[in-house]
């Protein structure tokens, strides 16, 4: 289906607007000058421009406000699961292991880890998982020094890269 908006000479302001017998507002409106604008209840909430898009308010998602990173904290061992996928862990205890385990999380994911502990936390990863080392290549188990803070990004399913600082 197409709609056609038409101005004698120039572009003309399409809205879209809710009426409920006693007050009318207005969600939507198809600019003149070619932008979207775009309202809840008849506030303004994203605007395009001519380079992006202008929000007022929060842009979140499922996980969020985007502009956050959401915590998981865990008092216990524990292996990473898909909905970690853009969260930071808090492992905070003595003698904990996070375990990375393979064909869990998509490839273009992160998830940040931080010993929030005074002791090492070991990060191992099931045999089947590759876990680089960016500093120097190898493919191993890691120890996350006391307040360390490591970022695996994974490349695929079974391939991750592992960088921090206290990571050896």
């Amino acid at each position: 289906i197409n709609a056609r908006a038409s101005g004698q000479g120039s572009y003309i302001n399409w809205n879209f607007t809710q009426d409920d017998g006693s007050s009318s507002r207005t969600l939507m409106t198809l600019g003149g000058s070619g932008e979207v604008v775009l309202r809840h209840q008849g506030n303004l909430k994203m605007v395009t421009t001519s380079t992006g898009i202008s929000v007022t308010g929060t842009v979140s998602d499922t996980n969020g406000d985007v502009r956050s990173i959401p915590k998981s904290a865990k008092t216990a061992n524990y292996t990473l699961v898909a909905a970690d996928g853009g969260k930071c862990i808090t492992m905070n205890g003595s003698g904990l292991t996070l375990t990375v385990p393979h064909n869990t999380m998509s490839g273009q994911t992160a998830v940040t880890i931080i010993n929030h502990s005074g002791n090492n936390l070991t990060i191992a990863k099931t045999a089947s998982m590759t876990l680089y080392n960016a500093a120097d290549g190898t493919n191993a188990n890691r120890t996350l020094a006391a307040r360390g803070m490591a970022t695996i990004y994974f490349e695929s399913q079974d391939t991750g890269y592992i960088s921090g600082a206290g990571l050896s």
